[in-house]
């Protein structure tokens, strides 16, 4: 990822705490007055190759524009590589305890879709294959230029070579197996990915196995690829890739 990092908290709603870590909160962002209402809520997971450096300030457009449509809208936080706890096992604890958390709160409507890109669409798509996503009223999730396989991403080296030291190992360990989409399938839920054919970040062939080898198995995938669309076009509400982001979005609900 190349964004310029940021450790601001975002301006929202309200903010909840799913842990007794700093990072382990959401942001609530209820949907916009003057759109129609949708009942489900957004989960938005962000991305950054699980890295500190990289906090959930740099999603808000995307959660902002997800609310704009109508719907309630959670903006995550997680811990990460470089903080304590962060990487495989705690991230993905996050993830677990944090979908238990909003599942529960009766002011967000179900069902829930999550979104996350980049790490984030790892993320979520490691949610997708997990035995409790319908148990957390999972709809769907959308996996926006997601490190959907770690073999793969590995294999590029992808962001210098995040995915081991996200994992803390290479493949054929067991914490490896526990954090790769690709250990799961078919996902529990449906998964939808939309990826851009000019993503020098996270190339189209890292989701290619993942998709063959889910419809394979029986899993609902489809993939959406937008030409020209880089690594970021997915999350700014300004490009027209964001007009599939929200299809994608809305067929799951």
């Amino acid at each position: 990822m190349t964004s310029s990092p940021s450790t601001a908290s975002p301006t929202s709603a309200s903010t909840r705490s799913y842990g007794s870590d700093a990072a382990q909160v959401y942001d609530i962002l209820p949907p916009a007055a003057v759109a129609p209402a949708v009942t489900a809520t957004v989960v938005v997971v962000h991305g950054g190759f699980w890295r500190a450096e990289y906090d959930r300030e740099h999603a808000l457009p995307e959660a902002h524009a997800f609310a704009s449509a109508g719907y309630h809208v959670v903006l995550a936080e997680y811990r990460r590589v470089g903080m304590p706890g962060g990487g495989v096992p705690g991230t993905l604890d996050d993830v677990r305890d944090l979908l238990a958390s909003v599942a529960a709160q009766p002011d967000l409507p179900k069902p829930l879709v999550l979104v996350g890109h980049s790490a984030g669409g790892h993320l979520v798509a490691w949610a997708a294959g997990q035995s409790w996503a319908r148990e957390r009223r999972i709809a769907g999730v959308v996996s926006l230029a997601g490190v959907v396989d770690l073999g793969a991403a590995d294999r590029l080296h992808l962001g210098s070579d995040a995915t081991r030291d996200f994992v803390g190992s290479g493949p054929g360990t067991a914490a490896w197996a526990s954090a790769d989409p690709m250990s799961t399938l078919p996902p529990k839920v449906p998964v939808r990915l939309v990826n851009g054919t000019d993503d020098d970040t996270v190339p189209l062939a890292v989701a290619h196995d993942y998709v063959a080898q889910a419809k394979a198995a029986g899993g609902d995938v489809t993939e959406q690829v937008v030409p020209g669309a880089d690594h970021f076009a997915v999350i700014d509400p300004q490009s027209k890739a964001f007009a599939s982001v929200l299809a994608a979005v809305r067929s799951l609900t």
